[in-house]
């Protein structure tokens, strides 16, 4: 069954045949934008030399106020360190039609051209889409506007209302819609939109706005423009950073693998310096230094919260990876088959998939500036001394201090807030090889994961490389290389990819292959830790560990949440989701001690 178009184009104007509504007046897209959105908002005047800017947005439609958001932010040498855009949109339209609608634009065109290579695999919930490295930020909610509204926790600065027709759409600009976008204003919080009617003036005044009537972009005579200053006090959300002067902001990240070098970037990426430790004498000495591994969404029939997280964070992850590292050397982005079945009918693809050298992620996000990495430091505990958090080693002397640090240790993290989370070892063994010309044609074109996975290509010292694992042993720590293990990994291969298995067995046989052993941290519910420890009892004290053999997938995901919630930004996942992490949810509090950390 066909689905009606998004959008029908009379005349080359969008026109939506789902609500019989235009897309924007006569007078184009672009200059309604301008005018009406952005002018209404006092933008870009408005957002002058401040570290960051929040707009939200009722519904993106064509992208067009994002487009010209986002080109006023390029040319303002005032322009804030970093610009979020917020919008809902409950049909997004095709790729084609995105283009399209930019493509009498010139001054939009290269934008419109960066944002199409995000735009893809659009369903119901959040989408975040990162430019300029990473100092525009677009968050799309797609889904119907009240349930999207209570999914979002930020202030926003700027709020462009904009929605078909009050009569074509009345859900858009109803009295719950309208007190749902007053409790994500501050007071001060600019409001536009092109509409005038009566119904909604009202409406608007009764959430707290003072909307007035200016001059419109013809053909339409008025427009509205206003702000949010109500009569009542408004709640006041404080930001975790408050207190602290942003340009001499100091923070300890404790462990520099794949977490801990997000974790780092993210803060730097922000004003912060950022004072990484660990105890080994590289980046990613680790589980981290997996010489390759795959980013790969996790499928589940129930759509749970792991699938959620890993759809978000598969995404920010490749778009962080075409940024740093080298494609075809670092990574690929192959596509990665998921056998579901014997039946290769029942297979998944994944386009969004792919491999990656772990280890050179870690050293790529160390490299940003800001960031200060120190090895061989063995942190064994942790002690709040005044506004500080000073970090110990087993002599008691202080390797750093700083009003905060954030634990990224692995499963070493368990120790460090003394066993107050249930973090449980997860020991694997990848096997791997070098690939032989007579494997060719036994060999798959792309990886292959299931129940195990194969990654049959990749660049090293010797040439090409293929890899299998990994064995999954909870609650053990021993990192030595066992023979069981790749007979398990290859019994695995011979149900994955039995034609593949056969061609390796002289491999195994002759004991050619060899192994990367390492340990990873979990939780029991498989969810990652991003959050405070106890911020009233432990202030400053803040985790982002636990994502198991998901590392790639979650990583980057992990760190923009935290610096999110340090900076009051809206976040990158849907308010339940990011709550599902935090480390005093419930299914971790049956195993918290009474008082986690002895040296408080």
């Amino acid at each position: 069954m066909s689905l009606a178009p998004t959008i029908e184009w009379r005349d080359g104007n969008p026109h939506s045949p789902r609500f019989n509504d235009i897309y924007h007046s006569c007078a184009g897209g672009l200059a309604q934008a301008r005018q009406v959105f952005m002018q209404g908002c006092a933008l870009p005047q408005a957002w002058a030399e401040q570290p960051q800017w929040r707009v939200l947005e009722t519904g993106f439609g064509l992208g067009l106020n994002f487009l010209a958001t986002w080109q006023a932010w390029k040319d303002d040498p005032q322009r804030p360190q970093q610009l979020h855009f917020v919008s809902i949109e409950a049909h997004p339209v095709d790729l084609a039609d995105l283009l399209r609608s930019a493509q009498d634009q010139p001054e939009l065109a290269a934008l419109a051209q960066e944002l199409s290579l995000q735009w893809h695999e659009l369903g119901p919930g959040f989408h975040r889409m990162s430019f300029e490295a990473g100092r525009v930020l677009l968050t799309l909610c797609v889904g119907d506007v009240k349930p999207m509204l209570r999914e979002l926790s930020f202030f926003a600065d700027s709020v462009f209302l904009d929605g078909f027709s009050p009569a074509r759409n009345p859900d858009m600009w109803d009295e719950h819609t309208l007190s749902a976008v007053a409790r994500l204003c501050r007071r001060g919080t600019r409001v536009a939109t092109w509409t005038v009617a009566r119904d909604i003036r009202d409406r608007l005044t009764q959430c707290g706005f003072e909307p007035q009537m200016v001059a419109g972009l013809a053909p339409k005579r008025d427009r509205l423009q206003g702000e949010f200053n109500p009569a009542w006090e408004p709640r006041v959300r404080a930001l975790a950073c408050t207190g602290l002067a942003l340009e001499a902001a100091r923070c300890v990240v404790i462990g520099s693998g794949l977490a801990g070098a997000a974790v780092a970037a993210s803060l730097a990426r922000r004003g912060w310096r950022v004072h990484v430790l660990d105890a080994g004498n590289e980046p990613a000495a680790g589980a981290s230094g997996l010489p390759a591994g795959l980013v790969v969404p996790h499928i589940s029939a129930d759509d749970a919260v792991l699938s959620r997280l890993s759809r978000v964070g598969v995404n920010m992850t490749w778009q962080m990876v075409r940024r740093l590292l080298r494609e075809g050397q670092d990574f690929a982005l192959s596509g990665v088959r998921e056998r579901r079945l014997e039946d290769d009918a029942c297979d998944l693809w994944h386009p969004m998939a792919g491999w990656i050298k772990p280890a050179q992620l870690v050293r790529a996000l160390l490299a940003q500036p800001g960031i200060n990495w120190q090895g061989e430091m063995r942190v064994q505990c942790l002690r709040r001394s005044g506004e500080n958090w000073q970090v110990l080693d087993a002599q008691d002397r202080v390797l750093a201090q700083a009003p905060r640090v954030v634990v990224c240790a692995g499963y070493a993290s368990h120790a460090l807030v003394q066993k107050a989370l249930p973090l449980q070892a997860l020991r694997g063994q990848l096997s791997w090889g070098w690939r032989q010309a007579q494997d060719d044609e036994f060999f798959p074109a792309s990886p292959v994961n299931g129940n195990g996975n194969f990654i049959p290509q990749v660049p090293g010292d010797k040439g090409m490389a293929w890899y299998l694992g990994s064995s999954f042993e909870r609650d053990s720590t021993d990192t030595g290389a066992r023979d069981s293990d790749h007979r398990s990994n290859h019994a695995k291969l011979q149900t994955l990819l039995p034609e593949t298995a056969g061609s390796l067995a002289p491999q195994f046989e002759q004991g050619q292959v060899r192994s990367f052993t390492a340990v990873r941290c979990t939780t029991p519910d498989r969810l990652p830790v991003v959050g405070a420890l106890d911020e009233q009892r432990f202030p400053g004290l803040w985790l982002s560990t636990a994502m198991g053999a998901r590392g790639l997938s979650l990583a980057v995901l992990c760190a923009e949440l935290l610096a999110a919630q340090w900076h009051g930004e809206p976040l990158a996942l849907e308010k339940k989701l990011a709550q599902a992490l935090r480390p005093t949810r419930k299914s971790l509090a049956p195993k918290r001690q009474t008082e986690p950390l002895a040296k408080v």
